[in-house]
């Protein structure tokens, strides 16, 4: 079976096992991989029905211990993160000293008021806190302390449901199991596990679906959208299911359905880790033990039934007919205009946790744990999980740019038609204007202009959204280790070749045979190999904008004067030899003045036989091609140098994009 084998592979990570600390499970043995029986699939599925295919199989993946013990969480004041005007750094302590112990087949709800430090809490147990923040403490994973394989270890549900909504469900399954999976499993148990999952989420219906889609196009829900995240999670079958505010913005029905199915998995030996806000009662009794954090600590840890009484033996009574949750976060909670009063509630009730029996169990849980993890790492035999190789990923990273480049015509088919619409137009405006006279040396100038300036504006305003519009998609992706910054970089970059490469011969091809300028292959092919370059180093450009920048805006803005440097120091609006030498330097920088001069030495090089008018004497009379091309200071021994020096930008601008895209990643 698909997760059968997986499984096995999952079993033999460099994670001890502590196998003595499984709940008395009962699972099934006809499919081990994520439902525990067929009744419970049965009442999950939209049709009531199971697609359970009978084979017979090893019992579900062994669980693991989460232990944690005096764990404090620090973050720096944003004051400082800006400004650093002070000599020494301030933090503010998000999660005070707190301890505790999950054991396989927990399902865990954790609850409490807005700014309790929940989610703060749950990023440090799986090893996802934000950089900047300072963890103290001992987090351990059957005795072994966390690290960078809690990412393999472990799912995490984000409550912001991020995706690329060009992909259809069934593509983004695909795309993630390519990602993730141990890279041993073939591709049969891939589409397997795929079309399990589909079917036993209800998603099946919807495989074909793009997940997110512009005007009357189907997308897929919020709530289908919840059990995709939670499907993408369990495509490596993890022990440790991190979920934060699962319910968020679903119907009670859809949360519901969502809550159950972690109970079920849960069910299974694994352990389920949520932050929920304010659940219904019926997804409240799901819940195997529950976690109540006030102000960064503990103020009760263990099953509901023991909550009610430990707040009832403080004095806070939950009244009839009142959803338990409901009370513990209204007692919990900031009161408006009282906070002091709250907070000295928040404080008696932690304290008095501290010393209670619920607190000294798991106390002994922890040492327990501490104990059995030290035996069976003695004896543990582990094999890493294989990580998929460099070039696959890379391979589907471009597979997932592609698709979203195809299948979204502003970035591509618009672009093309845009340049087929405007080389019409300006090669028509051209036509029969150019000729071996003086008026024919401005139109073969302007003519070269508009194939350059059309090759140099659009494009770095058409790839500015890129990275900021992908950013907290490719920050959460690359958290989480799905991928390097350089693999993500290289595949959008590769996604536009085809376009970088379509779109100037195209435009070139137009304006050159309207225009009629100098009619020899080598003039042609030279043209359109300059404009290609062209094309490409503004794209460079704008790549570099583009992830320098949180915003579209802010990038935009900051393009504009740039896009006016550019254009000045061109060649077309001023003689680059009377430029100022304060000023002259800036044409070092500009590639519209590479591939304008490099331009003009293709059509002007060799030329003799330029005529002068009688009718005109106001103009002046340049007789061959060289003349032409000192008019513009521009020279023919320059060529060469122009095309090297657009190369080196297309690099530097790359390198610099590059730079800016992983100090971003890793500043998130």
């Amino acid at each position: 079976m698909a997760l059968l084998k997986f499984d096995r592979l999952q079993n033999q990570m460099q994670v001890p096992v502590l196998s003595d600390w499984q709940f008395p499970l009962t699972p099934s043995i006809e499919h081990p991989n994520l439902w525990s029986s067929k009744q419970e699939l049965a009442d999950l599925s939209p049709e009531g029905t199971s697609l359970m295919s009978g084979e017979e199989g090893v019992g579900p993946p062994q669980g693991v211990t989460l232990t944690w013990r005096d764990v404090s969480v620090y973050a720096r004041c944003k004051q400082d993160r800006f400004f650093r005007l002070r000599s020494s750094t301030s933090y503010k302590k998000i999660i005070n000293n707190v301890s505790g112990a999950l054991k396989p087949g927990s399902l865990v709800a954790v609850m409490g008021g807005s700014g309790a430090g929940k989610s703060m809490l749950m990023s440090t147990l799986a090893y996802r806190a934000p950089d900047g923040v300072v963890v103290h403490g001992d987090i351990q994973v059957n005795g072994q302390p966390v690290g960078d394989f809690m990412h393999r270890l472990s799912g995490f549900m984000h409550q912001e449901d991020l995706f690329v909504g060009s992909l259809t469900v069934r593509e983004h399954l695909n795309f993630m199991s390519r990602m993730k999976m141990d890279r041993r499993v073939n591709d049969e148990d891939r589409r397997r596990l795929i079309h399990e999952l589909l079917t036993q989420l209800g998603l099946d219906e919807l495989a074909n679906t793009r997940i997110g889609g512009r005007g009357s196009e189907k997308v897929i829900s919020g709530g289908e959208k919840k059990r995709l995240s939670f499907a993408t999670e369990m495509l490596t079958g993890p022990p440790l299911l991190f979920c934060d505010e699962p319910t968020t913005g679903l119907d009670s029905q859809s949360a519901q359905t969502l809550i159950r199915m972690m109970h079920v998995v849960a069910g299974q030996g694994r352990t389920v880790l949520c932050t929920i806000h304010q659940p219904s009662s019926e997804i409240f009794s799901m819940f195997s033990q529950l976690m109540l954090v006030a102000d960064g600590r503990i103020a009760f840890f263990g099953d509901s039934k023991s909550a009610l009484q430990f707040f009832s033996r403080l004095g806070f009574e939950c009244p009839p007919a009142t959803n338990p949750a409901d009370f513990f976060i209204r007692t919990l909670a900031l009161t408006p205009g009282a906070e002091e009063d709250s907070r000295c509630v928040i404080r008696q009730i932690c304290n008095e946790f501290a010393v209670s029996e619920a607190a000294k169990e798991v106390e002994l849980l922890l040492h327990r744990s501490h104990v059995v993890a030290e035996e069976v790492q003695r004896n543990a035999i582990g094999q890493p999980i294989k990580n998929p190789y460099a070039v696959v990923k890379l391979f589907w990273l471009i597979h997932r740019s592609v698709l979203s480049v195809l299948r979204d015509p502003s970035i591509q088919g618009f672009r093309l038609l845009q340049k087929i619409g405007i080389g019409l137009m300006a090669g028509l405006c051209f036509t029969g204007s150019v000729a071996p006279s003086q008026l024919g040396i401005q139109s073969v100038q302007g003519a070269l202009f508009i194939l350059v300036s059309e090759n140099v504006f659009s494009p770095m305003y058409s790839v500015l959204h890129t990275f900021p519009s992908e950013m907290p998609l490719f920050r959460r992706e690359y958290r989480s280790g799905l991928y390097p910054t350089h693999l993500y970089y290289l595949s959008k970059v590769i996604a536009m070749v085809p376009g970088l490469l379509l779109e100037p011969l195209l435009f070139a091809a137009l304006i050159y045979y309207l225009a009629g300028l100098k009619a020899t292959t080598q003039a042609f092919l030279t043209t359109t190999f300059i404009t290609v370059l062209t094309i490409n180093v503004s794209t460079a450009c704008g790549y570099f904008f583009s992830s320098a920048f949180e915003s579209v805006t802010l990038a935009m803005a900051c393009l504009v004067p740039f896009d006016y440097v550019l254009m000045i120091t061109s060649g077309l609006f001023i003689k680059l030899g009377s430029l100022p030498w304060y000023v002259s330097w800036m044409r070092f920088l500009s590639w519209l003045m590479y591939s304008n001069e490099a331009l003009s030495i293709v059509q002007w090089e060799g030329i003799t036989n330029i005529t002068c008018s009688t009718e005109h004497t106001d103009l002046p009379c340049l007789t061959t091609g060289a003349e032409v091309l000192s008019q513009y200071s521009f020279a023919a021994c320059h060529f060469w140098m122009d095309l090297m020096a657009m190369a080196i930008l297309f690099v530097l601008f790359h390198v610099m994009a590059y730079m800016c895209l992983l100090l971003r990643a890793k500043s998130a």
